[in-house]
Protein backbone atom coordinates (compact mmCIF):
# COMPACT_ATOMS: atom_id res chain seq x y z
CA UNK A 1 0.00 0.00 0.00
CA UNK A 2 1.32 3.26 -1.34
CA UNK A 3 2.34 5.53 1.52
CA UNK A 4 0.61 9.41 1.13
CA UNK A 5 2.75 12.43 0.25
CA UNK A 6 0.60 13.69 3.96
CA UNK A 7 1.51 11.36 5.73
CA UNK A 8 5.09 11.72 5.02
CA UNK A 9 5.38 15.07 5.77
CA UNK A 10 3.78 14.75 9.11
CA UNK A 11 6.52 12.34 10.02
CA UNK A 12 9.65 14.87 8.50
CA UNK A 13 7.42 17.40 10.77
CA UNK A 14 7.85 15.44 13.57
CA UNK A 15 11.00 14.26 13.34
CA UNK A 16 11.98 18.16 12.97
CA UNK A 17 10.48 18.92 15.82
CA UNK A 18 11.83 16.24 18.18
CA UNK A 19 15.52 17.27 17.37
CA UNK A 20 14.45 21.00 17.65
CA UNK A 21 12.92 19.90 21.53
CA UNK A 22 16.88 18.54 22.26
CA UNK A 23 18.65 21.54 20.57
CA UNK A 24 20.00 19.68 17.46
CA UNK A 25 19.35 22.07 14.36
CA UNK A 26 18.39 20.22 11.33
CA UNK A 27 16.11 19.81 7.96
CA UNK A 28 14.82 17.27 6.48
CA UNK A 29 15.08 17.07 2.72
CA UNK A 30 13.94 14.46 0.99
CA UNK A 31 14.11 11.19 0.81
CA UNK A 32 13.05 7.69 -0.55
CA UNK A 33 10.22 5.33 0.37
CA UNK A 34 11.20 1.25 -0.02
CA UNK A 35 9.16 -1.40 0.57
CA UNK A 36 10.47 -1.70 4.24
CA UNK A 37 11.81 1.82 5.01
CA UNK A 38 11.01 5.34 4.78
CA UNK A 39 14.51 7.23 4.41
CA UNK A 40 15.07 10.89 5.19
CA UNK A 41 17.56 12.66 4.35
CA UNK A 42 18.49 15.29 6.99
CA UNK A 43 20.70 18.04 6.65
CA UNK A 44 22.68 19.97 9.63
CA UNK A 45 24.62 22.95 9.82
CA UNK A 46 28.28 23.29 10.10
CA UNK A 47 29.59 21.50 13.16
CA UNK A 48 26.52 19.36 14.30
CA UNK A 49 27.98 15.65 15.44
CA UNK A 50 26.54 12.85 13.90
CA UNK A 51 26.55 11.01 17.14
CA UNK A 52 25.04 14.03 19.17
CA UNK A 53 21.90 13.13 16.31
CA UNK A 54 21.93 9.38 16.57
CA UNK A 55 21.81 9.57 20.06
CA UNK A 56 18.56 10.65 19.42
CA UNK A 57 17.44 7.31 17.34
CA UNK A 58 15.42 6.53 21.12
CA UNK A 59 13.45 9.63 21.17
CA UNK A 60 12.45 9.12 17.75
CA UNK A 61 11.28 6.23 17.39
CA UNK A 62 8.94 6.67 20.79
CA UNK A 63 7.99 9.92 18.79
CA UNK A 64 7.33 8.44 15.87
CA UNK A 65 5.30 5.11 17.66
CA UNK A 66 7.77 2.68 15.83
CA UNK A 67 10.36 -0.09 17.33
CA UNK A 68 13.35 1.50 16.28
CA UNK A 69 14.76 4.41 14.24
CA UNK A 70 18.46 4.30 12.62
CA UNK A 71 20.38 7.05 12.13
CA UNK A 72 23.52 7.05 10.00
CA UNK A 73 25.75 8.52 7.63
CA UNK A 74 26.28 7.54 4.43
CA UNK A 75 28.35 8.96 0.92
CA UNK A 76 27.93 12.73 2.19
CA UNK A 77 24.16 12.40 3.70
CA UNK A 78 22.88 12.31 7.06
CA UNK A 79 19.96 9.23 6.74
CA UNK A 80 17.17 8.82 9.33
CA UNK A 81 15.44 5.90 8.61
CA UNK A 82 12.16 4.89 10.53
CA UNK A 83 10.57 1.38 9.54
CA UNK A 84 6.56 1.44 7.68
CA UNK A 85 3.57 0.19 9.52
CA UNK A 86 2.76 -2.15 6.57
CA UNK A 87 6.03 -3.27 4.70
CA UNK A 88 5.34 -4.05 1.16
CA UNK A 89 6.01 -7.82 -0.71
CA UNK A 90 9.21 -7.77 -2.72
CA UNK A 91 9.24 -10.82 -5.03
CA UNK A 92 11.84 -12.35 -6.32
CA UNK A 93 10.46 -13.51 -10.18
CA UNK A 94 8.90 -9.84 -11.09
CA UNK A 95 12.31 -8.63 -10.08
CA UNK A 96 14.45 -11.08 -12.50
CA UNK A 97 11.81 -10.79 -15.18
CA UNK A 98 12.19 -6.77 -15.34
CA UNK A 99 15.78 -7.12 -15.53
CA UNK A 100 18.31 -7.64 -18.47
CA UNK A 101 20.72 -10.65 -17.94
CA UNK A 102 23.44 -9.36 -15.56
CA UNK A 103 27.20 -10.33 -15.86
CA UNK A 104 27.96 -14.23 -15.49
CA UNK A 105 27.91 -15.73 -11.86
CA UNK A 106 26.10 -13.04 -10.55
CA UNK A 107 22.60 -13.34 -7.85
CA UNK A 108 19.77 -11.10 -6.95
CA UNK A 109 19.24 -10.31 -3.49
CA UNK A 110 16.31 -7.68 -3.62
CA UNK A 111 16.34 -4.02 -3.38
CA UNK A 112 18.33 -1.56 -1.23
CA UNK A 113 16.99 1.56 -0.27
CA UNK A 114 17.17 3.59 -3.79
CA UNK A 115 14.75 1.01 -4.62
CA UNK A 116 17.09 -0.57 -7.44
CA UNK A 117 17.56 -4.59 -7.52
CA UNK A 118 20.94 -5.71 -5.55
CA UNK A 119 23.10 -7.73 -7.33
CA UNK A 120 25.72 -9.58 -6.16
CA UNK A 121 28.45 -11.33 -8.71
CA UNK A 122 29.97 -14.40 -6.87
CA UNK A 123 33.58 -14.64 -9.07
CA UNK A 124 34.64 -11.30 -8.09
CA UNK A 125 37.00 -10.74 -6.07
CA UNK A 126 35.87 -9.09 -3.36
CA UNK A 127 32.56 -11.66 -2.94
CA UNK A 128 33.72 -15.49 -3.79
CA UNK A 129 32.16 -16.37 -0.51
CA UNK A 130 28.99 -15.53 1.54
CA UNK A 131 28.08 -15.79 4.90
CA UNK A 132 24.24 -15.48 6.05
CA UNK A 133 23.96 -14.81 9.91
CA UNK A 134 20.61 -13.85 11.43
CA UNK A 135 18.36 -15.20 14.22
CA UNK A 136 15.29 -17.59 13.47
CA UNK A 137 12.84 -15.45 11.83
CA UNK A 138 15.08 -13.00 9.83
CA UNK A 139 14.51 -14.83 6.55
CA UNK A 140 18.03 -15.67 6.01
CA UNK A 141 17.48 -19.39 4.76
CA UNK A 142 15.00 -17.88 2.64
CA UNK A 143 17.72 -15.02 1.41
CA UNK A 144 20.11 -18.09 0.28
CA UNK A 145 17.21 -19.72 -1.45
CA UNK A 146 16.21 -16.61 -3.12
CA UNK A 147 19.96 -16.25 -3.72
CA UNK A 148 20.06 -19.90 -5.15
CA UNK A 149 16.86 -19.46 -7.36
CA UNK A 150 18.35 -16.32 -8.76
CA UNK A 151 21.71 -18.22 -10.10
CA UNK A 152 19.21 -20.95 -11.59
CA UNK A 153 17.09 -18.31 -13.28
CA UNK A 154 20.18 -16.44 -15.17
CA UNK A 155 21.99 -19.24 -15.74
CA UNK A 156 21.75 -22.64 -17.16
CA UNK A 157 22.61 -25.78 -15.38
CA UNK A 158 25.67 -25.78 -18.29
CA UNK A 159 26.97 -22.74 -16.64
CA UNK A 160 26.01 -22.80 -12.64
CA UNK A 161 25.54 -26.35 -10.37
CA UNK A 162 24.00 -26.19 -7.43
CA UNK A 163 25.20 -28.58 -4.46
CA UNK A 164 22.56 -27.73 -1.05
CA UNK A 165 24.28 -28.98 2.51
CA UNK A 166 21.19 -28.78 5.25
CA UNK A 167 21.75 -30.90 8.55
CA UNK A 168 18.07 -30.58 9.60
CA UNK A 169 16.89 -31.29 5.87
CA UNK A 170 13.77 -28.65 5.70
CA UNK A 171 15.42 -24.94 4.53
CA UNK A 172 16.98 -26.11 1.22
CA UNK A 173 14.32 -29.09 0.18
CA UNK A 174 12.04 -27.12 -2.18
CA UNK A 175 15.43 -26.13 -4.53
CA UNK A 176 15.68 -29.69 -5.87
CA UNK A 177 13.17 -28.42 -8.09
CA UNK A 178 15.64 -26.57 -10.34
CA UNK A 179 17.57 -28.64 -12.76
CA UNK A 180 20.59 -27.04 -11.46
CA UNK A 181 20.92 -29.00 -8.35
CA UNK A 182 23.67 -32.12 -8.15
CA UNK A 183 21.76 -34.48 -6.54
CA UNK A 184 19.40 -34.46 -3.15
CA UNK A 185 20.13 -32.46 -0.20
CA UNK A 186 22.50 -33.75 1.98
CA UNK A 187 21.44 -33.85 5.46
CA UNK A 188 23.76 -35.26 7.47
CA UNK A 189 27.75 -34.55 8.95
CA UNK A 190 28.56 -37.77 7.75
CA UNK A 191 27.48 -37.58 3.80
CA UNK A 192 28.27 -33.30 4.55
CA UNK A 193 32.06 -34.40 4.91
CA UNK A 194 31.64 -37.26 1.99
CA UNK A 195 30.03 -34.43 -0.37
CA UNK A 196 32.68 -31.94 0.33
CA UNK A 197 35.68 -34.45 0.23
CA UNK A 198 34.91 -34.82 -3.40
CA UNK A 199 34.62 -31.04 -4.05
CA UNK A 200 37.62 -30.58 -2.31
CA UNK A 201 38.75 -33.46 -4.98
CA UNK A 202 37.20 -31.54 -7.58
CA UNK A 203 38.62 -28.52 -6.93
CA UNK A 204 41.68 -30.21 -7.11
CA UNK A 205 41.12 -31.57 -10.92
CA UNK A 206 40.02 -28.06 -12.07
CA UNK A 207 43.34 -26.17 -10.85
CA UNK A 208 45.33 -29.10 -12.30
CA UNK A 209 43.46 -28.75 -15.44
CA UNK A 210 43.14 -24.37 -15.29
CA UNK A 211 39.25 -24.62 -15.79
CA UNK A 212 36.68 -23.06 -13.27
CA UNK A 213 33.22 -23.59 -14.95
CA UNK A 214 30.79 -24.58 -15.08
CA UNK A 215 29.93 -22.58 -11.22
CA UNK A 216 29.59 -24.72 -8.33
CA UNK A 217 27.87 -23.44 -5.68
CA UNK A 218 27.77 -24.90 -2.24
CA UNK A 219 25.23 -23.66 -0.54
CA UNK A 220 24.82 -24.69 3.72
CA UNK A 221 22.50 -24.24 5.80
CA UNK A 222 22.72 -24.04 9.87
CA UNK A 223 26.61 -24.05 9.38
CA UNK A 224 26.86 -23.71 13.31
CA UNK A 225 25.52 -26.74 14.04
CA UNK A 226 27.20 -28.96 11.07
CA UNK A 227 30.36 -27.66 12.18
CA UNK A 228 29.76 -28.36 16.23
CA UNK A 229 28.80 -32.58 14.67
CA UNK A 230 31.35 -32.50 12.00
CA UNK A 231 34.37 -31.48 14.18
CA UNK A 232 37.77 -30.16 12.84
CA UNK A 233 37.91 -32.23 10.25
CA UNK A 234 34.94 -30.66 8.50
CA UNK A 235 35.90 -27.12 9.80
CA UNK A 236 39.18 -27.89 8.13
CA UNK A 237 37.08 -28.72 4.96
CA UNK A 238 35.40 -25.85 4.32
CA UNK A 239 38.08 -23.53 5.18
CA UNK A 240 40.31 -25.26 2.29
CA UNK A 241 37.42 -24.66 0.12
CA UNK A 242 37.11 -21.50 1.24
CA UNK A 243 41.18 -20.50 0.62
CA UNK A 244 40.98 -21.93 -2.60
CA UNK A 245 37.71 -22.12 -4.09
CA UNK A 246 37.83 -19.01 -6.29
CA UNK A 247 40.31 -20.28 -8.90
CA UNK A 248 38.98 -23.21 -10.02
CA UNK A 249 35.49 -21.85 -9.65
CA UNK A 250 33.76 -22.82 -6.12
CA UNK A 251 32.00 -20.69 -3.92
CA UNK A 252 30.23 -21.45 -0.95
CA UNK A 253 27.00 -19.48 0.61
CA UNK A 254 27.16 -21.02 4.11
CA UNK A 255 24.23 -20.00 6.72
CA UNK A 256 24.05 -19.73 10.41
CA UNK A 257 22.04 -18.35 13.23
CA UNK A 258 24.63 -18.30 16.35
CA UNK A 259 26.89 -15.66 14.70
CA UNK A 260 29.47 -15.96 17.80
CA UNK A 261 33.02 -15.20 17.90
CA UNK A 262 34.10 -18.83 18.25
CA UNK A 263 31.87 -19.61 14.54
CA UNK A 264 33.29 -16.44 12.95
CA UNK A 265 36.81 -16.75 13.68
CA UNK A 266 40.18 -15.74 12.00
CA UNK A 267 39.42 -18.00 8.98
CA UNK A 268 35.61 -17.06 8.42
CA UNK A 269 36.53 -13.43 8.55
CA UNK A 270 39.63 -14.17 6.16
CA UNK A 271 37.53 -15.86 3.69
CA UNK A 272 34.06 -15.12 3.69
CA UNK A 273 34.50 -11.47 2.73
CA UNK A 274 30.59 -10.68 2.06
CA UNK A 275 28.64 -11.02 5.00
CA UNK A 276 24.16 -10.56 4.45
CA UNK A 277 23.33 -10.26 8.41
CA UNK A 278 19.68 -10.29 9.33
CA UNK A 279 18.21 -9.19 12.56
CA UNK A 280 20.18 -10.51 15.50
CA UNK A 281 19.80 -10.77 19.31
CA UNK A 282 22.45 -7.70 20.72
CA UNK A 283 24.65 -5.87 19.96
CA UNK A 284 27.51 -8.38 20.11
CA UNK A 285 26.33 -10.25 17.87
CA UNK A 286 26.20 -7.55 15.80
CA UNK A 287 29.41 -6.69 15.84
CA UNK A 288 30.04 -10.39 15.06
CA UNK A 289 28.18 -10.99 12.39
CA UNK A 290 28.96 -7.59 10.13
CA UNK A 291 32.46 -7.13 11.75
CA UNK A 292 31.45 -3.36 12.55
CA UNK A 293 31.41 -1.43 15.57
CA UNK A 294 28.00 0.35 15.41
CA UNK A 295 25.83 -1.39 12.38
CA UNK A 296 22.44 -1.49 13.69
CA UNK A 297 21.87 -5.30 12.39
CA UNK A 298 20.39 -5.45 16.42
CA UNK A 299 18.04 -3.11 15.55
CA UNK A 300 16.42 -4.42 12.12
CA UNK A 301 13.06 -5.72 11.39
CA UNK A 302 13.66 -9.05 10.45
CA UNK A 303 11.67 -11.04 7.67
CA UNK A 304 14.00 -10.13 4.72
CA UNK A 305 15.57 -6.86 6.16
CA UNK A 306 19.39 -7.52 5.70
CA UNK A 307 22.69 -5.81 5.66
CA UNK A 308 25.03 -6.09 3.21
CA UNK A 309 28.40 -6.08 4.41
CA UNK A 310 31.45 -5.68 2.47
CA UNK A 311 35.02 -4.29 2.88
CA UNK A 312 33.74 -2.34 5.80
CA UNK A 313 30.61 -0.19 4.28
CA UNK A 314 26.52 -1.40 5.21
CA UNK A 315 23.89 -1.06 3.24
CA UNK A 316 20.60 -2.30 4.05
CA UNK A 317 18.30 -3.92 1.58
CA UNK A 318 14.89 -5.73 1.70
CA UNK A 319 15.53 -9.69 0.59
CA UNK A 320 13.15 -10.73 -2.11
CA UNK A 321 10.76 -13.67 -1.23
CA UNK A 322 10.16 -16.88 -3.06
CA UNK A 323 7.09 -18.43 -3.08
CA UNK A 324 6.09 -22.14 -3.96
CA UNK A 325 4.63 -20.75 -7.17
CA UNK A 326 7.84 -18.48 -8.02
CA UNK A 327 9.82 -21.36 -7.40
CA UNK A 328 7.61 -23.54 -9.93
CA UNK A 329 7.71 -20.70 -12.45
CA UNK A 330 11.99 -20.32 -12.07
CA UNK A 331 12.42 -24.09 -12.59
CA UNK A 332 10.19 -24.33 -15.49
CA UNK A 333 11.94 -21.37 -17.02
CA UNK A 334 15.36 -23.15 -16.00
CA UNK A 335 14.48 -26.31 -17.95
CA UNK A 336 12.25 -24.42 -20.84
CA UNK A 337 15.77 -22.45 -21.53
CA UNK A 338 17.72 -25.55 -21.07
CA UNK A 339 15.99 -27.69 -24.02
CA UNK A 340 15.75 -24.78 -26.01
CA UNK A 341 19.43 -24.35 -25.64
CA UNK A 342 19.70 -28.54 -26.18
CA UNK A 343 17.74 -27.92 -29.60
CA UNK A 344 20.05 -24.94 -31.00
CA UNK A 345 22.99 -27.40 -30.32
CA UNK A 346 21.53 -30.39 -31.86
CA UNK A 347 19.91 -28.00 -34.94
CA UNK A 348 24.24 -26.90 -35.61
CA UNK A 349 25.62 -30.39 -35.02
CA UNK A 350 23.13 -31.12 -38.32
CA UNK A 351 24.25 -28.67 -40.17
Amino acid sequence: MPIRRGALEAQADRIEAILAQHRVPGQIDGGVVTPRMVQYHLCTPLGVKVGKVAALAEELALALGCRDVRIYRREGKLLVEVPRRIPAPVRLLPLCEAMEPPAAGTALLGVEGSGAPLLLRLPSPDVVHVLIAGTTGSGKTALARTLLASLAYFHSPDAVRLLLIDPKGRGFGPLTALPHVLGQVVDTPEAGAARLAQIAQEMERRDRAGVNRPLLVVAIDELADLLQTGGRTLEAMITRLAQRGREAGVHLVACTQKPTATLIGGAMKANFPVRLVGAVASRDEARYATGLRDSGAEKLEGKGDFLLVAKGEAVRFQAAWLGPADLAAVAAHSRARGQAQGAGQNEGEKR
